[in-house]
């Protein structure tokens, strides 16, 4: 069986969004003046994160906007009663300091380059096209992709078999000639195993605890081992299952 297509995932698969939000969050809250009311920078970071993880799950499920969960976030975690203008003025500020730790992963340019000539690009994600094309384009990367697909447009998140499929139409490929590259073992792995693609779960430790039940995928430590995975028959393989 013949991959002729990889869609890649975003967030910490080819940004290196966990550092970023980190740092960028922790420059912010000092600026603000608000570190000493958590106790700590770790403490204050954890918090915001599983903020931002709940209300992420929110607007995967369709219960409120992408605006909206930013939002959100931002009232929940300031404990404070916000208009939405306030709200977004914050979440602005927030957003200058983790611009400022943007980076991508030291494997994702190797591996772009490997698979340049050979196969087709694209990327899938839940987050919306104005954010992730302005991400890509500031990490010199949008050029690599034929297509930008988010699920702010689409209306449809991962991992539900429809959004892969919207990939998979958009490069005019049947899934079984289009792997899927990203960074959750569920959201991910699962999804594009049972949308019918090629799944590759890059496993850079951000997501392990979040796995659950028994997921078919190909797991990777690096994006190194990319091109040789979907150079092969790997169809008729045995896919490597994690917990």
């Amino acid at each position: 069986m013949t991959i002729r297509a990889v869609v890649w995932d975003v967030d910490d698969t080819l940004f290196d969004y966990t550092t970023a939000d980190r740092e960028g969050m922790r420059a912010h809250l000092a600026v603000e003046g608000l570190l000493a009311g958590y106790g700590s920078a770790e403490a204050a970071l954890v918090r915001w994160r599983e903020i931002t993880e709940q209300q992420w799950a929110r607007y995967a499920a369709g219960e409120t906007t992408f605006q909206d969960q930013r939002r959100d976030r931002v009232r929940i975690f300031l404990d404070k009663d916000l208009t939405d203008a306030e709200a977004d003025d914050w979440f602005g500020r927030y957003i200058g300091h983790y611009e400022a730790a943007w980076s991508v992963f030291p494997d994702v340019l190797p591996a772009l380059e490997a698979l340049a000539a050979s196969h087709r690009h694209a990327v899938l994600s839940n987050s919306s096209i104005a954010v992730q094309e302005h991400k890509l384009r500031t990490l010199g990367l949008l050029h690599r992709f034929e297509s930008v697909l988010c699920a702010a447009e689409l209306g449809v998140s991962k991992p539900e078999p429809g959004a892969f499929l919207a990939s998979c139409e958009a490069l005019g490929l049947p899934p079984h000639e289009v792997a899927y590259v990203g960074d959750h073992p569920e959201i991910d792995g699962r999804g594009a195993a049972e949308a019918g693609l090629l799944s590759v779960w890059i496993d850079r430790g951000t997501a392990c605890a979040r796995a659950a039940g028994e997921v078919v995928a190909h797991r990777i430590s690096t994006l190194a081992e990319l091109p040789a995975l979907v150079r092969a028959d790997t169809r008729f393989g045995a896919p490597s299952s994690f917990r």
